[in-house]
């Protein structure tokens, strides 16, 4: 899978602020906006599931708003509870078809964040007892530092 050739876009880390059209991607270049049919698990009115193209476990999957938008949080109210509840419905069936222990659900909001492609989306990654030496903290570990918060309660 090839990336899409990106427009440069102009962006400083402190302030946010962003300079390029189309939230930085050429016209129809958005990996979100042009879809295949048959890359789609699920989908609703406003959103789609698809298997992630970098998984980093088995079944990782995104939910798509079918609205072009940087942050899930520009959605209108409506569009942001079915972009949800696509994501209940994908989380349960990893769990019931892959037999997951457990699932990671997260979102990317801004480069700051991690966010690498301009189109809102949310990942759900399914995972299994043994899939790493010690689970605990889930997400936290994106600041490795402040993830082992239980050791400052043993104390």
């Amino acid at each position: 899978m090839s990336l899409p050739n990106l427009r440069p876009i102009n962006f400083n880390l402190h302030t946010g602020i962003q300079r390029g059209d189309n939230l930085g991607m050429a016209d129809n270049q958005c990996p979100f906006c042009n879809i295949d049919e048959s890359r789609i698990l699920l989908k609703n009115d406003f959103a789609v599931a698809l298997n992630d193209g970098f998984p980093v476990a088995e079944g990782h999957a995104l939910v798509v708003p079918q609205r072009h938008v940087r942050s899930l949080f520009d959605l209108p109210d409506a569009e942001l509870a079915n972009v949800w509840k696509l994501v209940s419905h994908v989380r349960r069936k990893l769990l019931d078809n892959l037999k997951a222990d457990g699932v990671n659900v997260g979102v990317n909001d801004g480069i700051a964040a991690g966010q690498t492609v301009m189109h809102a989306h949310v990942h759900i990654i399914p995972r299994r007892i043994g899939d790493t030496a010690d689970p605990r903290g889930g997400i936290r570990w994106i600041i490795p530092e402040k993830a082992r918060y239980w050791d400052e309660y043993r104390s």
